[in-house]
């Protein structure tokens, strides 16, 4: 299959290129690699379009420039090229989270297999890496979860390794429905079931831990479902915002519908959040 690479310089790459990754894979964009100070996104040629091409010129975030060049490069191995932008992630000695070609680390207490088929929802980012060391401290012994933007399915497989009863994972992307479902399999999780949709689709049932790790204007306009379905003495973890003002409107938000604020964890800006319900 021939492909389109999309060669992109973007202002401030360690804060935005996750954010044009997960904007480039809605557009279309099938596999990402990050050279130097450039971010590599790839389309096959018969789905580019005018009409993304529009797009690109219209991106969506004022906040950040966006040049790009378009390219037609030789026939790529992808195995090869994920062997090279794909390292494996150790989150405190405890959990390793790698790809299917990387050798399995002996001695580890979590080993998690996430076939990298996006560039994201892998725990390389700092907010998936930050809810799971924050989800270390919990008791997740028989307990029932919800993973509300689950992306791979990454938080709720180390819920189930760490205890976790059952375990529902909803996330809004076709892809990240169905590459949780195969990463469910690949971690041989019983008792988790993948969901499309979004927080209107939440089962109606109470959970005792809820992951949401989406963004700010998401979490905000999307709590009160989260709390509505949180068990009275449940902790909620959020994450997918900066510390300063985003931080402080989920702090209020939260606490306007009756969350105590536990702890939080920062890692270059992004903030991971434990709270309690009343």
């Amino acid at each position: 299959m021939d492909y389109i690479e999309l060669n992109c310089k973007i202002s401030d790459p360690h804060i935005a290129n996750d954010i044009f990754v997960a904007w480039l894979g809605e557009l279309g964009f099938e596999s990402f690699a990050e050279s130097d100070d450039r971010l590599l996104a790839y389309i096959p040629v018969e789905k580019f379009s005018e009409e993304i091409q529009q797009e690109l010129n219209h991106q969506p975030f004022e906040s950040f420039t966006f040049e790009y060049t378009i390219g037609y490069p030789e026939t790529i191995n992808w195995n090869s090229e994920w062997e090279k932008n794909y390292p494996l992630v150790n989150i405190n000695n405890r959990c390793v989270v790698r790809a299917p070609f990387h050798k399995a680390i002996k001695g580890v207490e979590y080993d998690i297999v996430i076939e990298p088929k996006m560039s994201f929802g892998t725990a390389h980012h700092e907010t998936t890496s930050g809810v799971m060391r924050l989800m270390f401290d919990l008791d997740l012994k028989g307990k029932e979860i919800l993973d509300m933007g689950s992306g791979t399915g990454v938080l709720a497989i180390l819920a189930h390794l760490m205890g976790a009863a059952s375990s529902i994972a909803i996330d809004i992307d076709e892809w990240a429905f169905e590459n949780c479902t195969e990463n469910f399999a690949r971690n041989h999780i019983k008792n988790a079931k993948a969901m499309q949709g979004v927080a209107q689709d939440i089962p109606n049932q109470q959970f005792d831990i809820i992951f949401a790790n989406i963004n700010r204007n998401i979490l905000l306009e999307d709590m009160h479902y989260y709390v509505s379905a949180l068990k009275p003495k449940g902790f909620i973890l959020f994450s997918g915002f900066y510390e300063g003002e985003d931080f402080d409107l989920i702090r209020q938000k939260a606490k306007d519908l009756g969350l105590n604020f536990c702890r939080h964890l920062e890692n270059n800006r992004w903030v991971a959040a434990q709270f309690k319900k009343q």
